[in-house]
């Protein structure tokens, strides 16, 4: 079965999901906040998910930030909907940074490196990653 993660914002949730051997994390897609459980409803229609990974947004000092309280809000909606797939948090501090420096590195021209779309979604596989590299 696959695991998802989900790089949460107001205006765009980035979507990355593994393949069924859990061996590669790729991104799937990015999502408007308010179509994120039915996409997630078609999906699982077809796909198996075993289990969600919801970025955490903390500040330096390891406190919550400010967006915090959306990403709550969002994983309750998740266990309301979905509550056979257990849900884990993970922290999500420099995803972006690493996503846009990961775009940067590309050699993708200015209009795609400025696609917010797609370092919501590289933000995702970030964080899916690193949640596999911690199951090693």
């Amino acid at each position: 079965m696959r695991i998802m993660a989900f790089d949460y914002g107001t205006k765009r949730i980035g979507i990355a999901v593994t393949d069924p051997l859990r061996i590669i994390a790729t991104g799937l897609d990015t999502i408007h906040p308010n179509q994120i459980i039915d996409y997630l409803k078609k999906y699982l229609q077809t796909e198996q998910v075993e289990r969600f990974i919801v970025g955490e947004p903390k500040q330096m000092d390891n406190t919550p930030s400010q967006s915090a309280i959306h990403v709550r809000g969002f994983v309750n909606l998740l266990n309301k909907t979905f509550p056979d797939i257990p849900i884990e948090m993970l922290d999500e501090r420099f995803t972006s940074k690493m996503a846009s420096a990961t775009i940067a590195q590309s050699g993708m021209n200015k209009k795609h490196r400025q696609n917010k779309e797609l370092v919501d979604t590289i933000s995702a596989v970030i964080l899916l990653q690193s949640w596999m590299w911690g199951k090693f």
